[in-house]
Parts: C-alpha cells; structure tokens; sequence
C-alpha cells in the first residue's frame, strides 16, 4: 500500500505573487472600521498563505504615520507606517508598498493581522491570516483503521475515522472520542486558531513512563462549516506518535509546518 501520510500536493503560489480578492474585506480596530474594500489584493510573502494589501483610498478611520523606515518584505520594498483609528494607535502595524514590489502592489498598505481587533471577508470573521484561494480543507468519512501508540501504550484504535486533507499538509485522522483511550491523556490550556478550521477546544498531552509529550492531541468542538465532519473528533500529531492507517505503521512525517502556520498545521 502506498504510504498516504506522505501522500499530498504542495503549495503552488511562488513568493511575490498577486492575484485579486473577489470578497469584500473590512477591518475593525476598537469597534471603528479601519477599512472597508472591494478592491484588495492578495500577496504572497511566503508560499504558505497570502496576506491582504488594502489599497490606501479605501481606508475609512485609519491614519498612517510614515515611521521613516523602508525593509524588504518578501513580494519586496515597503516602508514601515504607525496606525492610528481613533483613540487606539499601533506602532509599526502597515507597510506601504515601494518601488521595486510588484507593480499592482503600489497604492496599497499591508497591515500585520494582529494590529486589527477583527478581520472580515464579506460578514464572516477570518482568523490567523487570510485563507489562501490555491488550498483547500476536505474532511472525508473512512473506513480505514486506526491505531495510535507511543512509548509501547496504546492510545487510540478506531474502527473507522474522518480523514482531513489540507493543501501542503500530512494527513490528518480524526476518531471518535469512544476510541480514545482519555484516561491516558492530560488535558492542557493550550489553544490554536485556524482560518480553515476555527479554534481548537481542546489539547492534551502524554506522561508515559519514559517521557512527557505535550499537547500531541487536539479537538475542534466547533469547526467551521467546512471542516464540521471533525466536530468532537481527536486528532494526534503524526509527527509525535506510532500510528498506523490499516494495519501499516506509517513513517512520521519529517516536513516543517509553514511558516506563521499556528493551528493551520493541525
């Protein structure tokens, strides 16, 4: 059987590519809207996602201040700008493009994700970064098998699973919590957020006799609508345990997560 954990497409978008957005995007910074566009853009700093650029006529109650400092992004030159919307200000939180960027970038602004309150396409929150139009998230019903242990202890064996496929990404295999061996398992307070997938509700963590491993498990209570096959369901990191899909022990996946890739690489 071919091994299916290695088994997924790679991120196609090079560094520095620019394609529009067909959704309107909005900004909101302490309850006042720091932009609202039609027009955005998405640039690819890193192939692993894109960010937004908001053409600067768009801006509503946001004010950019030139902090006098140009750095070269990935897509190319910008210079580094405060904002301020009302009352709130973030220093250094919007680059404006330079010459030497792609030309469409030009007359637009990147802002850092974090420096906005909330992030809108159309009326439905996005979180982490902008949802990248080259990947998709398909949570499929199975009838494979599978087996989860680690330092010789059994902590899964599910009849059957959900498998989650995401662009660029191993496998992932979701099993009812009935087949999870809980008492095993030390819930934690760690919490992911991801654009394709929503924020996590739970993590836990192994204490066997020979080691601690942390936070190798996790749960989606309340995914998006894209991924609600998952709802409940627990998944294990590939790369921290023995796992096996049918029978076949299945090599750990060696890849790094992509970049700023906190809860998309789960």
């Amino acid at each position: 059987m071919a091994d299916e954990s290695v088994l997924h497409p790679s991120l196609i978008a090079p560094v520095g590519h620019v394609e529009p957005v067909p959704r309107r995007v909005r900004g909101v910074i302490g309850g006042r809207v720091a932009f609202d566009t039609r027009r955005a853009l998405y640039v690819w700093e890193w192939p692993a996602y894109p960010q937004f650029c908001i053409p600067v006529d768009d801006l509503v109650e946001a004010v950019l201040t030139d902090d006098q400092h140009t750095e070269e992004l990935g897509a190319g030159p910008a210079r580094r700008h405060s904002l301020r919307v009302g009352s709130q200000v973030r220093e250094g939180a919007a680059w404006v493009w330079e010459e030497g960027a792609p030309e469409p970038l030009h007359g637009t602004v990147r802002f850092e994700w974090d420096a906005l309150d909330s992030w809108f396409e159309e009326d439905e929150p996005v979180f982490v970064h902008p949802r990248s139009p080259y990947s998709r998230v398909d949570a499929l019903r199975s009838s494979s098998t599978v087996r989860v242990e680690l330092d010789g202890v059994v902590l899964a064996d599910a009849p059957d699973c959900v498998k989650l496929f995401e662009t660029g990404l191993p496998t992932r295999y979701y099993l009812d919590r009935m087949y999870v061996d809980l008492t095993r398992l030390r819930g934690t307070d760690t919490v992911t957020h991801c654009p394709y997938k929503g924020t996590t509700s739970s993590y836990w963590s192994f204490d066997s006799d020979m080691a601690t491993h942390e936070d190798i498990a996790w749960a989606y209570d309340f995914p998006t609508i894209h991924a609600n096959r998952i709802a409940g369901m627990i998944a294990f990191f590939n790369e921290h345990v023995d796992l096996s899909v049918d029978g076949t022990l299945l090599p750990r996946p060696t890849e790094p997560a992509p970049r700023g890739s906190t809860g998309h690489r789960r």
